[in-house]
């Protein structure tokens, strides 16, 4: 009897499994589903934001008739995203990430109204508060939705989010810059205003559709990190999130995460100056077409940007792609050499080359520059949900910091240097922060790897005490 109803038995725990199983995937699925409508919403309020940046800028330029009112708006912008990164992680922790992004777009929805209605006296304080509403509600949503992406998709699913994600920004990205005259043009600012206002309502919607998990404190167990990846980031951060929960309310929480994890902070501060060495492309790039052919600037600047977007876009399929065959991440040191190939790129950008190669440049730019955004993305999210979105947040504030900066320091330096000089020594700076960082990471593996050797012949020789023939043949104990 009892081994007839051991099969039975077998036959109930095998159908329990595939149950089990089946029920899994249909559920992974279903997540995945629902993340591709919210990036598909994350995508159109993307290309609001990049065509207002457009349409804004030149709206502020013709209202006021001062390039010196078009940096004060920027620079405004990049003040408030300062400050959002700075409040987001303890926001994060009050409220969950779903009410985060749903009052983000509907903040930026409402300001654009507010343009639109505003009278011609009062256009001034509209365009300051579209400004610092625009910039901190653009940061609050990126660091809500990217520090949520574990709790949404799945920790072994990251890559695959984050690259797809990317992938939508990119798109939005190209769209927004080549319709934003267009649209301008054919239909006025007014208009512009309005379709930028959809955008936002329409990513609105799409949060408050969907069911969204993360924030509020979420989880307070370190997520499992990907194989053979980031597992001292995750197990150094969990040290950090204890001290963070015994701490009192004032305590710098997302300095305890970074100062956990080994190379996070230098990771975070390489952020930073990469954001710096952008600011150098960016302010040097219609500089430096103007002198490829006066009479039609923009259109090398929109061919350079929408060449790096494809090579944006077609990192993002690689990865993806190694992230469902592999199962695991790019990793911090796919982040440094990505930062570095990406700076190298744009340096020689600038430097004469035939259009062809510039062309080819721009590609590779542009494909470095996506492995370099899944790789941090992913392995800031290797932190426990208890200070992933302070570090986003903090990581957001150098972000907005070395731009800001750079933005102010490059414009003073292109009126005496040449784009070449000035963007070279940029991301120059960029480039050997990254190779500290590959050295501090490539060191920290090393120690690693000396550390499991060194237990695994401790075991080898504890677990065999009677070995000791002279032909290294293991004794038999029985």
């Amino acid at each position: 009897m009892g081994s007839a109803d051991g099969p039975k038995a077998d036959e109930t725990d095998g159908d329990t499994r595939k149950a089990r199983e089946a029920r899994e995937a249909r559920d992974t699925a279903v997540s995945e589903r629902r993340f591709r409508f919210l990036v598909a919403g994350y995508a159109v309020s993307s290309y609001g934001t990049f065509l207002n940046m457009v349409a804004l800028n030149l709206f502020v330029y013709e209202t006021t008739g001062r390039a010196l009112a078009m940096g004060l708006f920027m620079a405004v912008r990049l003040a408030s995203g300062f400050v959002a990164g700075l409040v987001v992680g303890g926001l994060l922790a009050r409220f969950s990430a779903k009410s985060i992004m749903l009052w983000a777009n509907v903040g930026q929805g409402a300001v654009m109204l507010v343009l639109v209605l505003a009278p011609d006296g009062m256009l001034t304080g509209a365009l300051m508060a579209v400004s610092v509403v625009i910039g901190a509600c653009g940061t609050l949503f990126m660091v809500a939705l990217r520090s949520s992406i574990p709790e949404m998709v799945g920790e072994d699913r990251r890559a695959w989010a984050n690259s797809l994600s990317i992938t939508g920004r990119s798109l939005a990205m190209v769209a927004g810059f080549a319709s934003a005259g267009v649209v301008v043009s054919l239909v006025g600012y007014t208009a512009a205003f309005l379709v930028d206002m959809a955008t936002f309502v329409a990513c609105a919607v799409t949060v408050a559709l969907l069911p969204i998990a993360g924030g509020k404190g979420a989880g307070g167990s370190a997520p499992k990190a990907p194989k053979g990846s980031e597992s001292s980031a995750s197990s150094g951060a969990g040290k950090g999130a204890s001290a963070a929960k015994s701490g009192r309310r004032w305590r710098p929480v997302a300095f305890l995460a970074l100062a956990a994890a080994p190379g996070m902070g230098l990771m975070v501060a390489l952020r930073g100056v990469d954001a710096f060495g952008s600011s150098s492309h960016n302010a040097a790039l219609p500089i430096y077409s103007t002198s490829l052919d006066a009479s039609n600037p923009a259109v090398f600047v929109s061919a350079f940007w929408c060449v790096w977007a494809l090579g944006n876009i077609g990192a993002q399929q690689v990865i993806q792609r190694y992230a469902q065959r592999t199962g695991r991440s790019v990793g911090a040191l796919g982040f440094g050499y990505g930062t570095v190939v990406m700076s190298a790129a744009f340096i020689a950008a600038f430097a004469g080359f035939p259009l062809a190669v510039t062309a080819v440049i721009a590609l590779i730019a542009g494909a470095a520059d996506g492995l370099t955004e899944v790789a941090y993305t992913s392995h800031l999210q290797t932190l426990p949900a208890t200070l992933r979105g302070h570090a986003f947040g903090l990581s957001a504030t150098f972000e907005n910091l070395g731009f800001g900066v750079g933005m102010i320091l490059v414009a003073a330096a292109l009126d005496r240097y040449s784009p070449l000089a000035v963007v070279g020594w940029s991301h120059g700076a960029a480039i050997v922060v990254a190779v500290v960082f590959l050295l501090r990471v490539a060191g920290v593996r090393r120690a690693e790897r000396t550390g499991r050797a060194g237990l695994r012949k401790e075991e080898a020789v504890e677990g065999r005490p009677d070995r000791g023939d002279r032909d290294g043949a293991e004794v038999s104990r029985g």
